[in-house]
């Protein structure tokens, strides 16, 4: 968020705001079209708010079927060498090209995060843990081993 001129601070009420977001989208959703921001700020008195649409940050939601072969696949895998299910999430809100794969190549898609809630992702201080990369290069390991078969 920005408010007047941070380089140069006066002691007065700036005419003018900005604040840049990012937007994660659920499948069925088109990243260029978002009349539903629209409409709330129409709604909640900020018709002077415009919206840029920054395409090249923006990309198709997808959603992984569950059932499907791949996903079957690479939980027994990690069952296996981890010693416990992973937890499945078949939506994918959308923040990578996912899309070009799953949609415009049609492939299925599996992606196998290593990280922890309190990573501080993209942030200052962004980090992990020894033990869970330990953990994610003997998954990925046993991954690729048992796909090789």
């Amino acid at each position: 968020m920005r408010a007047g001129n941070p380089e140069s601070p006066q002691n007065a009420i700036s005419g003018q705001a900005q604040a840049t977001c990012q937007l994660r989208f659920v499948v069925g959703t088109d990243p260029a079209d978002i009349p539903a921001l629209r409409r709330h700020l129409d709604r909640e008195g900020f018709q002077n708010v415009e919206i840029v649409s920054r395409k090249s940050e923006a990309f198709p939601a997808t959603r992984t079927d569950v059932d499907g072969s791949w996903v079957k696949a690479v939980t027994v895998s990690i069952t296996r060498t981890h010693g416990k299910a992973p937890h499945i999430l078949p939506n994918l809100a959308g923040s990578i090209p996912n899309d070009a794969f799953s949609h415009v190549l049609g492939v299925p898609t599996v992606w196998v995060p290593h990280s922890y809630g309190g990573c501080n992702q993209h942030a200052p201080n962004e980090h992990v843990l020894g033990t869970l990369s330990r953990d994610a290069l003997r998954n990925m390991a046993g991954v690729f081993w048992d796909l090789g078969r």
